[in-house]
């Protein structure tokens, strides 16, 4: 086997590992804490407190309605129960019902502006609740995908970085060397080849003797346009 081909199948492991070691890298990168998980729960806490702060001051008005109702009742008894005989305190007491009834109104429609807010809010936080409880159940069965998916992709990776280093062991030093110079420069592609007398790494004609001595595989011939070392399958 020519030091050229030797060189091709080492470079077609080492662009598989580097696929790999990409997929591998987005994986982990998905794994762990979902941002739009986080903003869903953290929308409907916020949701919530709100909810919380509505029921609050709806008891709240519902229990001054009920103070108000209780003293209108007790005034309204000392007015119509015939033991106040003074005008002047009839007509304080009369006032005061007057008044009463008119807060106990304010408060009632209050209320019932404050309990048509906690409906609306118990429908929403109710429906948040669902889309949290969708979007964990989708985040959950996708770590256990990612997770999967890293296993294998680790052990995939593991067996070809040590295929890669059966075929660079077999290499001598100067020509792994110079192979993983180009390989740095080249963007992983070290090795080009050679079809119809073209380089098929920068697509251009190679002179006759240079395509000569790349077919006799003696030796490793670099391509005089790119530098990549040449393949004649």
């Amino acid at each position: 086997m020519s030091m050229g081909r030797q060189l091709f199948e080492l470079q077609e492991v080492d662009l598989e590992i580097d696929a790999k070691r990409e997929a591998l890298s987005e994986v982990m990168g998905r794994l762990g804490q979902s941002e739009v998980l986080d903003q869903a729960r953290l929308s409907l806490a916020g949701d919530a407190e709100r909810l919380v702060e509505l029921e609050r001051s709806q008891r709240e008005q519902e229990r001054e309605v009920e103070d108000m109702r209780a003293k209108a009742t007790a005034s309204e008894e000392k007015l119509y129960g015939g033991t106040v005989k003074n005008p002047k305190e009839l007509a304080s007491l009369q006032e005061q019902v007057v008044n009463l009834q008119r807060k106990m109104r304010e408060r009632d429609d209050k209320t019932l502006d404050i309990m048509a807010e906690v409906d609306t809010s118990q429908q929403k936080v109710s429906l948040k609740r669902g889309e949290v409880a969708k979007i964990e159940e989708d985040w959950r069965a996708e770590q256990a995908s990612l997770s999967q998916q890293q296993a294998e992709l680790g052990a995939a990776l593991a067996t070809l970085e040590q295929k890669g280093k059966d075929l660079a062991g077999k290499l001598d030093a100067s020509s792994l060397e110079l192979y993983q110079a180009l390989r740095r420069k080249r963007q992983g592609r070290a090795v080009a080849k050679v079809e119809q007398g073209m380089c098929q790494g920068c697509r251009i004609a190679l002179p006759m003797s240079e395509l000569q001595r790349a077919r006799l595989g003696q030796e490793l011939v670099q391509c005089s346009s790119c530098e990549r070392i040449l393949y004649v399958s």
